[in-house]
């Protein structure tokens, strides 16, 4: 198979694969299609949001007799529920929550009413939770995420070529290990700090799964980069190590993410 084709699968699979992490992620908004007394609901509830300001809520209802208000609490603090009314602003509704320390989270659900007729609107049958992080600078961001798409996009590649025998497997394997060091062990410890003040808090410091998933994504290309020879057993292991990467980008990203403790203030992971 010429390399051009196999480059259009691993782009292919590369592009499928970061849509599908980014929209079934715990920080991907809820996307709101409902209906109150006909009149139709939309817009969009934030599940991540920045330190230095409010949270918004926010949704689109042209009918001046809908009213609406937010139901709102910190997310494990054990307290009531808080109410704040929305106000209107020609076709939306809109409150804001107050911003919380980062990795402090709020849940929260919009209630809308018209004459007797009542909507709430959730994440399903659960309510909405919103997570704030520090603001990471786009010198710092923009690279991480640079190189994250493009380790994927190696190792896709790597694997591509083990799989049809290819003879640039032992080359394009350090590319891929070097992508994820730069991308993943340099950059996002970085990124971690900025958003929720701490560098690493996967094993053994913590249980944050997006830092683990990157601990195995890497070991297993420092394995497949370190097999020399293109004879069946380094082609296996880079086939594995590709399966390993892509099966890791299939967990949504921020799962089990940082969270803070209200009780205690601390930041925990997991």
């Amino acid at each position: 198979m010429r390399s051009w084709m196999l480059w259009t699968i691993a782009v292919v699979i590369t592009l499928a694969s970061a849509f599908y992490q980014r929209t079934t992620g715990p920080s991907y908004e809820v996307r709101v299609h409902e209906e109150i007394a006909g009149v139709e609901v939309g817009g969009e509830l934030l599940r991540s949001h920045s330190v230095s300001s409010d949270l918004p809520v926010s949704l689109e209802i042209p009918d001046p007799d809908v009213t609406g208000r937010v139901l709102w609490r910190r997310y494990g603090a054990n307290e009531d529920w808080r109410s704040n009314p929305m106000t209107r602003d020609g076709d939306r509704l809109t409150t804001h929550l107050p911003a919380q320390p980062s990795a402090g989270k709020l849940e929260y659900s919009v209630l809308l009413t018209k004459g007797e007729t009542t909507l709430t609107v959730m994440n399903g049958d659960e309510a909405v939770v919103a997570r704030f992080k520090g603001d990471v600078p786009a010198f710092v961001l923009a690279p991480h995420i640079f190189f994250m798409f493009f380790a994927m996009l190696w190792s896709n590649r790597t694997g591509l070529e083990a799989l049809t025998g290819g003879l640039k497997r032992q080359r394009m394997a350090l590319t891929t290990f070097g992508l994820l060091v730069v991308g993943g062990l340099i950059l996002g410890p970085i990124v971690q700090k900025y958003a929720f003040g701490a560098y690493w808090t996967g094993w053994p410091l913590g249980e944050d799964l997006t830092d683990n998933k990157l601990a195995v994504a890497a070991a297993a290309w420092a394995w497949a980069s370190w097999r020399k020879g293109n004879g069946r057993w380094p082609r296996a292991i880079a086939i594995i190590a590709a399966l390993v990467v892509f099966a890791v980008y299939m967990i949504p990203h921020s799962m089990h993410g940082s969270t803070l403790d209200y009780s205690t203030m601390e930041t925990i992971s997991g």
